[in-house]
């Protein structure tokens, strides 16, 4: 038996000093998933900023924020600007902190009303009346859809759904960069680059 124990622990020690050799995939990974959510995001919102302003200041079809005109273009900015800085790998740390601030922001101010599903769904640990509501609807509009134009079609790409627009992709992407605050930018970053340069 302990033998056999001897025998795990010197595997797993073997495995983890190999992999060590690859632990700059792992950030690397997390940085340039970030970079074309964040840009499309920061960009869209530019190309449109007045629109992007009335968005953040009206309260009955907006976010009803103060200083919506300040808000907007530092989302804006922040979006574009941790986009470029995440490609790079440059102050990978200290972005990551403002653009999880954007999305906590956005998760409680445009995301939290409409519980955790990005997408409806009809049943599962997080289906609430409102997603159940969206799948009856869904099923009716497929159902038009099926009577009334082709129907394999529309769907040859991929299946219909209803966005829910719940707060599970702000979620994900706000602990993705919270890990990359832990992790840094890793090997292969202007990050480390820098510390190569000037700490060592």
């Amino acid at each position: 038996m302990y033998k056999l124990i001897d025998l795990l622990s010197d595997t797993h020690a073997y495995f983890l000093e190999k992999i060590k050799r690859l632990d700059f995939i792992a950030p690397l990974a997390l940085r340039l998933y970030l970079v074309p959510i964040f840009w499309m995001a920061g960009t869209k919102k530019l190309a449109s900023m007045d629109d992007t302003i009335a968005w953040f200041g009206n309260s009955e079809w907006g976010l009803g924020m103060p200083l919506p005109g300040l808000m907007a273009y530092l989302a804006t900015f922040t979006e574009i600007i941790g986009a470029i800085f995440l490609f790079f790998g440059f102050s990978v740390r200290w972005i990551s902190i403002p653009l999880i601030f954007t999305m906590f922001i956005a998760a409680v101010s445009v995301h939290w009303q409409n519980g955790w599903l990005a997408i409806a769904e009809g049943s599962g640990l997080f289906a609430t009346e409102r997603t159940m509501g969206a799948i009856e609807r869904l099923d009716r509009a497929k159902a038009i859809l099926q009577d009334n134009a082709n129907y394999s079609w529309l769907t040859e790409n991929g299946s219909l759904v209803i966005l829910n627009n719940g707060i599970e992709f702000a979620a994900t992407y706000l602990i993705m960069l919270l890990a990359l605050v832990y992790l840094g930018a890793g090997k292969l970053s202007v990050d480390h680059l820098l510390h190569k340069r000037f700490m060592n």
